[in-house]
C-alpha cells in the first residue's frame, strides 16, 4: 500500500473544479506560533546557536515568516538559516562554530519527500550522524508542536470558502507540515469534511501533490492553489494551476476577498489574466528577497 496520502485519501476527479489550499498561515493562523515557540527554540537548542541566539532567531524568522522562503520544507529551511548565520559578522565575531551538516544537505539535495518517515529510512540504512541529529531535532519539534498547538481556529471565512466550494469543486490540503499535525487541525475544527484529502510532507512537494491531483483530467483554469508563501505560487505556476495568495499579515481580508470576489471569479471563468496578476503583484510585494542586516561575503 502507498505511503502517500493522496494515494488512499483522493484517487479519482469527482467535481469540475479542483482546489489545494495551503494550511500553516493560509487556513490557520499557526505559523508564528509554530515557529518562534517550537521550531526556532528547537534550532538554538540542538545546533548549538546559545552564543549567537539572538541573531539565529532573527534569521529563523527572516527564513521562515518574513521573507520569499516563506513556507519552505522544515529541512532546506534550517540549512537556509545556517547559511545566512554564517555571513553574519556578529556571528563570526563571536566565534561561533556553526554545524555543517553535510549529511543534510547532501539528502536535500537528492531526496524529494522530505520528511521524517523517509529521514528515519535513511538514519536506518546508513547511520549518518548528522541526519540522526537532526531527525532527533525534527521529532521534537514535532512533539513541541503537538503540546503547543491547539485552540488555533481557521481564519475567517475560511469555513465560509470550503461551504461555497464544497458543491462543484474537490478540494485538497497541500501542505509541507507533517499529515499528523494537519489531520489534527483540521479535525479539531470540523473542516477536514470539507476536502477530499490531507496531503503534508509525506507525500512529497506541493508541486508533486498538486500535479497528481490535477492529473485526474481537470479542465485547464479549473484547477487553483492557493497559498501564502512563493513556495504555493511556484508549486501553481509548475503545474499549470491558477494561484490565490492569501497575503502575509493580510490573511483576514485575503479570505474575505475570496469568499466574496475571487471564488466567484474563479468559478465563472473570469480568474486568469489581469484579475489574477495584480493579486500576484500585490502579494509579491509583501516579502523581500534579501535581508537587510549585514552579511559578510566568503
Amino acid at each position: 500500500m502507498s505511503d502517500n496520502p493522496l494515494d488512499t485519501q483522493f484517487t479519482a476527479r469527482t467535481k469540475d473544479y479542483l482546489v489545494g489550499i495551503d494550511s500553516d498561515g493560509c487556513a490557520f493562523d499557526t505559523m508564528e506560533l509554530k515557529h518562534k515557540e517550537c521550531f526556532i527554540p528547537n534550532i538554538i537548542k540542538f545546533f548549538g546557536l546559545q552564543a549567537c541566539s539572538k541573531y539565529g532567531r532573527e534569521c529563523a524568522e527572516f527564513v521562515n515568516l518574513y521573507s520569499k522562503e516563506r513556507g519552505i520544507n522544515r529541512f532546506p529551511a534550517l540549512l537556509s538559516v545556517l547559511d545566512y548565520l554564517a555571513e553574519r559578522p556578529e556571528v563570526r565575531r563571536r566565534g561561533v562554530k556553526l554545524p555543517e551538516l553535510k549529511g543534510l544537505r547532501d539528502w536535500v539535495a537528492r531526496e524529494t519527500r522530505l520528511g521524517n518517515p523517509t529521514l528515519i529510512a535513511e538514519v536506518e540504512a546508513h547511520g549518518d550522524p548528522d541526519l540522526t541529529h537532526c531527525l532527533r531535532w525534527s521529532e521534537q519539534v514535532n512533539l513541541d508542536i503537538d503540546a503547543m498547538v491547539h485552540g488555533v481556529s481557521p481564519y475567517p471565512m475560511v469555513r465560509e470558502s470550503l461551504e461555497k466550494l464544497d458543491p462543484v469543486a474537490d478540494k485538497i490540503v497541500c501542505s509541507a507540515t507533517p499529515n499528523a499535525a494537519l489531520q489534527k487541525e483540521w479535525e479539531e475544527h470540523d473542516i477536514a469534511k470539507y476536502v477530499e484529502a490531507i496531503c503534508g510532507q509525506e507525500a512529497g512537494g506541493k508541486k508533486e501533490t498538486l500535479g497528481q491531483a490535477a492529473a485526474y483530467g481537470y479542465e485547464k483554469g479549473k484547477v487553483l492553489m492557493m497559498g501564502d508563501a512563493p513556495g504555493d505560487l511556484k508549486a501553481a505556476r509548475a503545474v499549470g494551476a491558477l494561484f490565490y495568495p492569501i497575503n502575509p499579515g493580510h490573511e483576514e481580508e485575503s479570505w474575505e476577498r475570496f469568499h466574496g470576489e475571487g471564488c466567484d471569479r474563479f468559478l465563472n471563468g473570469e480568474y486568469a489574466g489581469e484579475y489574477e496578476a495584480e493579486l500576484i503583484a500585490e502579494f509579491q510585494a509583501h516579502l523581500p528577497e534579501d535581508p537587510t542586516w549585514p552579511r559578510v561575503e566568503g
